[in-house]
């Protein structure tokens, strides 16, 4: 999902509380692939709090405003659907590992593909011993309750972040040039293929 404004939203009310900001779309694209404590982090040094004297602070304060935008203007990305619908035909499994607040992903995931489009879902659970991303346990740990190896995986993602977490899960990567980044990123952080558009990532999974 492209959830960018949402990000954005949550990070100027919370920014805002401090007479801080607002955030640039380009900062929060910048910002944002690990976790939110970073996000807040990142944006409180660019915009005013070097010494993070409101850090602790703003961190509730996200959180809080995160849950009334987290839905905000989130949609799919042209031709996300159609992909997603075309693996459920063919029995692939599909997957969510995000760095965002569990309940949160659930959400946003719900809110714009429905109940059952994706075969597992999972946000930020370091609270059970999983590290979040580029941490590879989160990748493992679906790997395995699905029954999967990780020679039959690909990991998709958009930031450097994603290409290493595939890395460091040892499986191959798409990175996605739509995204929040772009290609360059993604071939520096070394992605195994990088496509330009969804219907692209057939050519992997076929």
């Amino acid at each position: 999902v492209n959830s960018i404004y949402a990000l954005k939203r949550s990070v100027d009310l919370t920014l805002g509380h401090f007479g801080l900001g607002p955030i640039s779309i380009e900062d929060t694209k910048q910002f944002v692939g690990d976790g939110y404590k970073k996000l807040v982090e990142r944006s409180l040094i660019a915009y005013g709090d070097k010494e993070l004297t409101y850090y602790k602070e703003a961190l509730d304060v996200y959180n809080e405003v995160f849950k009334d935008c987290c839905l905000y203007k989130v949609e799919a990305y042209e031709g996300i659907p159609q992909l997603l619908d075309f693996l459920k035909e063919h029995g692939i499994l599909a997957t969510v590992l995000s760095n965002k607040p569990h309940q949160r992903a659930l959400e946003n995931v719900a809110h714009v593909f429905g109940d059952h489009t994706f075969d597992k879902v999972y946000g930020e659970r370091e609270a059970l011993g999983i590290r979040k991303k580029p941490a590879p346990d989160g990748v493992v740990a679906l790997i395995e309750e699905l029954g999967l190896k990780k020679e039959d995986c690909l990991y998709l993602g958009d930031t450097n972040t994603d290409m290493e977490t595939g890395q460091n899960a040892k499986m191959d990567t798409i990175g996605v040039a739509w995204g929040f980044r772009g290609a360059e990123e993604l071939r520096e952080n070394n992605a195994t293929y990088i496509v330009e558009k969804p219907e692209a990532i057939l050519e992997y999974v076929i």
